[in-house]
Protein backbone atom coordinates (compact mmCIF):
# COMPACT_ATOMS: atom_id res chain seq x y z
CA UNK A 1 0.00 0.00 0.00
CA UNK A 2 1.13 4.02 -0.60
CA UNK A 3 0.42 7.14 -0.07
CA UNK A 4 1.60 10.07 -1.85
CA UNK A 5 2.76 13.51 0.08
CA UNK A 6 1.45 16.37 -1.17
CA UNK A 7 3.18 19.92 -1.82
CA UNK A 8 2.10 21.18 2.09
CA UNK A 9 3.85 17.29 3.23
CA UNK A 10 0.05 16.45 3.36
CA UNK A 11 -1.01 12.37 3.32
CA UNK A 12 -4.26 11.18 2.98
CA UNK A 13 -4.18 7.46 4.76
CA UNK A 14 -6.95 4.81 2.98
CA UNK A 15 -9.85 4.20 4.73
CA UNK A 16 -9.33 0.77 5.86
CA UNK A 17 -6.16 1.86 7.91
CA UNK A 18 -7.94 4.38 9.27
CA UNK A 19 -10.69 2.09 10.43
CA UNK A 20 -8.27 -0.94 11.73
CA UNK A 21 -6.61 2.02 13.67
CA UNK A 22 -9.57 3.23 14.61
CA UNK A 23 -8.99 6.85 13.67
CA UNK A 24 -11.63 9.26 13.55
CA UNK A 25 -11.48 12.94 11.82
CA UNK A 26 -9.27 15.23 14.32
CA UNK A 27 -7.03 12.21 15.41
CA UNK A 28 -3.75 12.48 16.50
CA UNK A 29 -0.91 10.13 15.45
CA UNK A 30 2.42 9.32 16.70
CA UNK A 31 5.73 8.71 14.14
CA UNK A 32 8.21 7.33 16.50
CA UNK A 33 11.84 5.81 14.97
CA UNK A 34 11.80 2.12 13.76
CA UNK A 35 14.18 -0.45 13.88
CA UNK A 36 16.09 0.59 10.83
CA UNK A 37 17.49 3.51 9.41
CA UNK A 38 14.86 4.27 7.19
CA UNK A 39 11.82 2.65 9.33
CA UNK A 40 9.13 4.80 10.84
CA UNK A 41 6.07 3.73 13.12
CA UNK A 42 2.97 5.68 13.05
CA UNK A 43 0.40 5.01 15.57
CA UNK A 44 -2.58 6.46 17.09
CA UNK A 45 -1.35 8.66 19.85
CA UNK A 46 -3.64 7.85 23.30
CA UNK A 47 -3.46 9.74 26.64
CA UNK A 48 -1.73 7.11 29.20
CA UNK A 49 -4.59 6.64 32.31
CA UNK A 50 -1.00 5.78 34.28
CA UNK A 51 0.65 9.06 33.63
CA UNK A 52 -2.90 10.99 35.06
CA UNK A 53 -2.88 8.58 38.28
CA UNK A 54 -1.36 11.38 40.35
CA UNK A 55 -3.97 13.69 39.40
CA UNK A 56 -6.76 11.24 40.68
CA UNK A 57 -7.99 12.86 43.16
CA UNK A 58 -7.59 16.43 42.92
CA UNK A 59 -9.94 17.21 40.14
CA UNK A 60 -13.46 17.35 41.53
CA UNK A 61 -16.01 17.20 38.48
CA UNK A 62 -19.15 19.25 38.29
CA UNK A 63 -17.99 21.31 41.69
CA UNK A 64 -16.88 24.58 40.27
CA UNK A 65 -13.08 23.60 41.75
CA UNK A 66 -11.35 25.47 38.99
CA UNK A 67 -12.07 29.11 37.88
CA UNK A 68 -10.52 30.36 34.53
CA UNK A 69 -11.15 33.86 35.56
CA UNK A 70 -9.68 33.82 38.58
CA UNK A 71 -6.60 31.98 37.01
CA UNK A 72 -6.08 34.65 34.12
CA UNK A 73 -6.68 37.89 36.89
CA UNK A 74 -4.40 36.41 39.50
CA UNK A 75 -0.27 37.66 39.15
CA UNK A 76 1.93 34.87 38.00
CA UNK A 77 5.45 34.34 38.70
CA UNK A 78 6.68 33.31 35.38
CA UNK A 79 10.21 32.93 36.51
CA UNK A 80 9.46 30.63 39.19
CA UNK A 81 7.40 28.46 36.47
CA UNK A 82 10.28 27.80 34.33
CA UNK A 83 12.28 24.97 34.44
Amino acid sequence: MQITLTTKRQATFPAEVCEAMRLKPGARLEILPGSGPDEWLIRPFRIRGDRLAPLQGRLRRGEGSFDIRTFRDAPKDYAALRD
